[in-house]
């Protein structure tokens, strides 16, 4: 029985085959790995936060990005899709396809139960070496809880918490606040969920 060899990729070679691919992959020191399909409540938090942040940054200096836009993290050589990221100020590009984004303020991830380790612990690890990153924002998916770890002049990072309809989290870096009833409106809770 032969075994093969794993194929390393370059960043470019990764470049190439993501921009022609229907379904996205992260990109780590040689490896594709495929984004992990959402389900309802995911899908459902996503468009509640894209409707919610484009209203609150409607003119002014800052842009959001749904979860199509990759965010390159220079130091550690992620290639990576957060749910949802915002810029302000002059947005940086990797190159003239604008499709992968140097400098995000605030970046949003949804937690669900097979990315929530990863999304607290090694994501946020190569999330926090981006030095325009201001904010980072967990929702989670199966309760109502909004974190949000905000970077402190020491290069701490400062966590508040949000877990009742009637809150509301302050995102400082954008210039805005936004209500849990906005972001988990129409979100069953689990115990709601159809099955099927």
């Amino acid at each position: 029985m032969s075994t093969h060899p794993k194929a390393f990729l370059t960043p470019g070679e990764y470049l190439e085959i993501e921009r022609q691919a229907e379904i996205r992959s992260e990109y780590y020191q040689g490896e594709m790995v495929a984004m992990a399909d959402a389900n309802e409540a995911h899908s459902t938090l996503a468009d509640n936060l894209v409707v919610a942040f484009r209203l609150k940054l409607r003119g002014g200096p800052c842009r959001s990005y749904s979860r199509d836009m990759r965010v390159q993290v220079s130091a550690t050589g992620l290639y990576t899709y957060p749910d949802l990221v915002v810029v302000c100020g002059e947005r940086k590009f990797l190159d003239d396809n604008r499709d992968t984004l140097l400098n995000p303020t605030l970046i949003v991830e949804i937690l669900s139960p097979t990315t929530e380790a990863y999304d607290r612990g090694k994501k946020f690890s190569h999330y926090r070496t981006l030095e325009s990153l201001q904010e980072y924002v967990l929702v989670s998916q199966d309760r109502v809880q909004v974190e949000c770890f905000k970077r402190q002049s020491a290069g701490q990072w400062l966590l508040t918490a949000a877990s009742r309809p009637d809150d509301a989290v302050c995102l400082d870096s954008v210039g805005c606040t936004l209500p849990l009833a906005d972001i988990y409106e129409d979100v069953a809770a689990p115990g709601d969920q159809a099955g099927g």
